[in-house]
């Protein structure tokens, strides 16, 4: 029978696919045998889910069914309570396993510990189940893994006379067992299945051929109506349509088709190549069947657009279909959008190449060099000459300067790049200058009112064979700045309204582009003004420092590095480098803030970290003084400062959040000193440490700021090592050439931040030029150390110095003795001028004042003050120094100092006696 079903099936599903898919009978008999074979096999799956719950849950019930039976049977309540219930519990199970056709009957005490057991060895061991729903009276059901497999078992209570649980029996079979029931009842329902989809099928077949049957027995008036709908929808489209078939006869044409073509009305049947009245190239065409796609053809005074196809492609009949549409108004608008889009192309691309840089020189040359060769054959640009320089134009066409002209050609006669024009009134230029609108000139030649500008120059742009010109002032913000002129040569028609139109726009887009660079290059030169006017001027004159310098504005313009030298007292020098985050003016104003802010501090001579505290309190207080609405704030600043003393050869420096140092040593090593860092200027609240190095004479300090080392190809420490390589093995090179070989060979371009480089190479003040002395803390000493200073002042060949220099020690000393604290030590320094030095151990500081009449003191330091140059006080971590200066004669200013017999004079008995 298997076999049977096996031919019908596969005769049926033969006959059904040799059936046309084109016919619909055969698609909907395709369509009802799979919506029948998946309803059947809905329906199998269904029965097989059916029959597998009636089967699990027969599988409870019996399974209940048996456990209750046996909870109940006499006998078992008295066995529980022998001392052996196994003994007379087991044959009883087991013959009920039997009987019943289950897997197994447990019987078992409250714990959970079996009695019985279809395996002996499991008997005396812990039940596999749930029991706490059965020790509470109730009949649990479940599925385990028990030690049979897979177990579905009920488990119901054993309970005495007083309803009190005494024990527990469960009952199950094996889940196996359960599914072989299943199996069993498998064949049955597959058979009705497969019954159910025989018969659905033979039916659907039933039913396909008699809707075949049906679809072939159309009448006649229902095909006439069909053919008559096509016919209506193929002769009202606004589209002609050729059917031609393989020999060339022309077998069909609508009548949009005889429209076009202008065919006779015994047109079809006809071969194609004896049609009147077509062109040859459409003739041949239609006659040659070749695929064709949107080719243009004449028709009498239309252009056609022709399409043809071959027909046989699925199967059908030899020959092609041909598809007319006329493209006449389509061309002419076709030619006005592309002349459109070429302008718009145009205009896009000024958008891209002007207004690249903020430079209104190479701006004017990007205008002039886009137009060409589409829109003009040559262009000028005309700017006032104010503008190139950032300023606002004149009012007239004066003062012109050519900034820009470019053309197809490099012979041409228009006046050259960098010349200054005065335009005539009546030149296009000046009238489109003053009136701020553009001017055409069709033909030059005829023209007479651009020649009076230059007659011989307009002669030769005739000659040339230049013939057409438009003017368009360039007009940014109500301003123009200049003229820009578009020159036609034999390559092009003259201009029109059209052409006129097109320039305006092209110069507005170029305008702004201009004006731009034109403001930026004023405030550019304002910035650079400003800060070469806050960066210092002229190295100071010392002796402690062979210096260089340079400074490199950023690319982007003037930024915020600075440096400077200060002199301090005591032929002491300072050197201070410092950065301010960010460019243009604010960056430069704030920079010479600080500036200035170091010089006053350092005039109190302060120790460079109690300088850098007062500096960070500055910085705070600009930012918390000024508001977003007033100025932008201090938005990041660095600072290094160092104090070098010639006497000692001591270098004490301090940063905040500055860039160490380089030390070029004298044998050409370099090496980065450990100065302790410190928070950059501005955020409190940290204390500033400083670090003091002894340097050998000809040591070279190498002070910069980031942007030397630092650049977004290389990292901090890459910057660092280039640095020491461009430093080291050049021991004797002056600080002039290590300045521009450093620049050399870190920044070979410009830089893209601006850089400041400060190298200073140390000399020591000759220890003849020093003189030194302990003073006892007596008034009697003052005497003595009179005649000390004399005698050195006189070695030294400053005789005529001796008089004031003596006058103001003995006031320094005896304000020392009388209201400071000793050691008192007193230092007298020829350099550019004469210094005396007397600290003492008191930090206590002594103030000018003016003494009554009558006061027996206090002139003293106002002796002081009028004889010296200057005079101050610096305070030292033992105490303080005050100090004194006082110029030299003019004749031995430059003069080295004498070398004196004895380096000092000490202060003997017979010195100090008065």
């Amino acid at each position: 029978m298997a076999n049977r079903f096996a031919r019908f099936q596969h005769l049926s599903v033969r006959r059904v696919i040799s059936r046309t898919t084109r016919s619909v009978a055969g698609q909907v008999l395709i369509f009802q045998v799979a919506l029948v074979v998946l309803l059947v096999a809905c329906g199998v799956v269904a029965l097989i889910l059916q029959s597998e719950r009636d089967t699990n849950a027969e599988a409870r019930r019996r399974a209940t069914a048996v456990a209750q039976t046996f909870a109940h049977s006499p006998g078992v309540l008295a066995a529980l309570q022998t001392p052996d219930p196994s003994k007379i519990l087991q044959p009883l199970t087991e013959a009920g396993r039997r009987a019943a056709d289950v897997d197994f009957i447990v019987v078992m005490d409250t714990e959970g510990i079996r009695y019985t057991h279809p395996l002996p060895d499991r008997i005396g061991k812990q039940f596999v189940g749930e029991i706490g729903p059965s020790l509470a009276g109730k009949v649990f059901v479940e599925s385990v893994d028990g030690p049979l497999g897979r177990e579905v078992q009920a488990t119901v209570p054993i309970e005495n006379a007083d309803d009190e649980v005494v024990g527990l029996v469960s009952a199950g079979m094996k889940v196996k067992n359960v599914q072989s029931q299943l199996a069993r009842q498998l064949p049955i329902i597959l058979g009705a299945g497969a019954g159910a989809l025989a018969l659905s099928t033979g039916v659907t077949a039933l039913v396909g051929r008699r809707l075949r049957r049906q679809t072939h027995s159309l009448a006649p008036d229902e095909m006439t109506l069909m053919y008559e709908h096509h016919d209506t929808v193929l002769h009202s489209v606004r589209e002609g349509v050729l059917i031609v078939a393989a020999d060339g006869r022309l077998m069909l044409a609508n009548d949009e088709a005889r429209r076009l073509l202008e065919l006779p009305p015994d047109a079809e049947g006809r071969l194609v190549s004896g049609l009147p009245g077509l062109d040859p190239e459409t003739r041949a065409l239609l006659a040659s069947g070749r695929e064709a796609t949107d080719e243009v053809h004449l028709a009498g005074e239309r252009l056609l657009a022709v399409n043809q196809r071959p027909t046989d492609h699925r199967g059908g009949p030899r020959g092609t279909v041909v598809t007319l549409r006329d493209s006449t108004e389509l061309q002419a608008v076709t030619g006005r959008a592309e002349v459109a889009r070429e302008r718009l192309r145009l205009l896009y691309d000024a958008g891209l190449h002007i207004g690249t840089t903020l430079d209104v020189l190479r701006t004017a040359d990007e205008l002039a060099r886009v137009p060409i060769p589409r829109f003009a054959d040559f262009v000028t640009v005309d700017l006032a000459d104010a503008v190139l320089h950032g300023d606002e134009p004149t009012p007239t066409a004066t003062d012109m300067r050519r900034a820009a002209v470019s053309g197809i050609r490099d012979d041409h006669p228009l006046s050259e790049q960098g010349r200054l024009f005065d335009y005539v009134p009546s030149t296009p230029q000046a009238r489109g200058y003053g009136s701020g609108h553009s001017q055409l000139v069709s033909d030059l030649p005829t023209a007479t009112s651009w020649r009076l500008q230059d007659p011989e120059r307009a002669r030769a742009i005739i000659d040339y064979g230049i013939h057409s010109l438009i003017t368009a002032p360039i007009q940014a913000r109500g301003v123009v700045l200049g003229m820009a002129s578009f020159w036609r040569g034999q390559q092009h028609e003259p201009f029109n309204e059209e052409d006129l139109s097109l320039a305006e726009e092209l110069v507005a887009r170029a305008a702004i582009s201009i004006d731009n660079a034109r403001r930026y290059t004023r405030e550019h030169a304002l910035a650079v003004t400003l800060q070469q006017s806050l960066l210092p001027q002229a190295m100071p004159e010392q002796n402690a420092l062979d210096l260089a310098y340079r400074y490199l504005p950023a690319q982007s313009g003037v930024g915020g590095d600075w440096f400077d030298v200060i002199p301090m007292p005591g032929s002491r020098v300072a050197l201070a480098v410092g950065d301010v985050v960010g460019h243009g003016l604010h960056a430069a104003a704030t920079m010479g803030r600080l500036r200035t802010a170091v010089h006053n501090f350092s005039a109190l001579d302060l120790p460079p970290d109690e300088l850098l505290s007062h500096l960070d309190d500055l910085v705070g207080s600009i930012d918390q003084n000024e508001t977003a609405e007033t100025a932008a704030g201090v938005m990041g600043a660095t600072c290094l400062y160092g104090i070098y003393d010639p006497v000692t050869r001591r270098y004490v420096m301090a940063r905040a959040g500055h860039l160490v140092p380089a030390l070029v040593h004298p044998d050409g090593t370099v090496t980065f000193p450990d100065v302790p860092a410190g928070p950059p200027l501005g955020l409190g609240g940290m204390p500033f440490r400083t670090a003091e190095l002894c340097l050998a004479e000809g040591t070279q300090l190498v002070l910069y700021t980031d942007g030397l080392i630092e650049d977004r190809r290389r990292d901090l420490d890459a910057g660092l090592e280039l640095l020491r390589d461009a430093l080291t093995g050049h021991p004797g090179r002056p600080p002039e050439e290590t300045c521009r070989d450093v620049l050399a060979s870190l920044l070979p371009g410009h830089p893209k931040d601006d850089v400041a480089l400060l190298v200073a190479r140390t000399r020591e003040l000759p220890p003849d030029q020093v003189a030194d002395w302990d003073v006892p803390a007596d008034p009697a000493a003052v005497s003595g150390m009179r005649d000390a200073v004399s005698q050195r002042l006189e070695a030294w060949g400053l005789s005529e110095c001796g008089f004031t220099m003596e006058l103001i020690l003995s006031e320094l000393i005896t304000n020392a003795i009388r209201y400071g604290a000793g050691p008192i030590h007193v230092r007298l320094i020829r350099d550019r001028t004469l210094i005396c030095e007397v600290a003492d151990g008191s930090s206590t500081s002594p103030h000018l004042r003016y003494a009554a009449t009558t006061d027996e003191g206090g002139r003293g330091l106002f002796l002081v003050s009028q004889m010296a140059e200057r005079w101050g006080t610096r305070y030292t971590p033992h105490g303080k120094v005050i100090w004194a200066e006082q110029a030299l004669p003019p004749e031995v200013a430059q003069q080295p100092a004498p070398s004196p017999a004895d380096a000092d004079t000490p202060l003997d008995d017979e010195a100090a006696d008065p």
